[in-house]
């Protein structure tokens, strides 16, 4: 339980594609707006272990096509969300079509995200697979992680939150959020990056 609870802080608060939407989604639309995003990763990642735990994970680890195509339409989909990033020029107010992550969309970016990939396969392989009591087990596992995904995304988006007023400061011309946009843009393309690699 030590080492479970430790891996779930390791790879629920470390930065990668979740937070850092979490982060620039609250801090261009606000708290309110995030919070679909930020219950979508929980949601989504539940789904994409439930799978795993299923059998399916092994499928796409034997099938190399398939598991470069979940490589591909992730790298993809984080370039394409970096490049809206990068060109968001103004905090939103109600038109958020720009950069807006969609509850679902959120849903669907962890079955996108290698990261999350990894993460399964891994709770499945260490603490599941094989194992007598693979269901009682799991149903410790899969809350636990998702109490921790969801603290995890809204500690980022508050933090999000907390930028906003100051990355709105008209002084600055918009020069603060421009800046903090292509920040995160330049994250989402780095992970792109690692995804491409892994």
């Amino acid at each position: 339980m030590t080492a479970l609870l430790l891996l779930c802080t390791a790879v629920s608060f470390t930065p990668g594609p979740n937070t850092t939407l979490s982060t620039a989604l609250a801090a261009n639309f606000g708290l309110r707006r995030a919070l679909g995003f930020v219950v979508a990763v929980p949601v989504g990642w539940g789904l994409l272990l439930s799978l795993c735990a299923s059998g399916v994970g092994a499928l796409v680890v034997s099938l190399p096509p398939l598991r470069l195509g979940v490589k591909c339409c992730g790298v993809g989909y984080l370039l394409w969300l970096a490049f809206k990033l990068w060109h968001a020029q103004q905090l939103a107010q109600a038109d958020s079509k720009k950069l807006s992550v969609t509850f679902w969309q959120g849903v669907m970016l962890q079955f996108l995200n290698i990261k999350a990939w990894m993460l399964a396969l891994t709770v499945v392989a260490g603490w599941l697979a094989g194992r007598a009591d693979i269901w009682p087990r799991f149903a410790i596992v899969l809350p636990l992680f998702l109490g921790f995904a969801l603290v995890s995304n809204l500690s980022y988006a508050l933090v999000g939150k907390l930028l906003r007023q100051w990355l709105a400061d008209p002084e600055h011309g918009g020069r603060r959020l421009r800046w903090f946009n292509r920040s995160m843009a330049a994250v989402l393309v780095a992970t792109a990056i690692w995804m491409a690699t892994v």
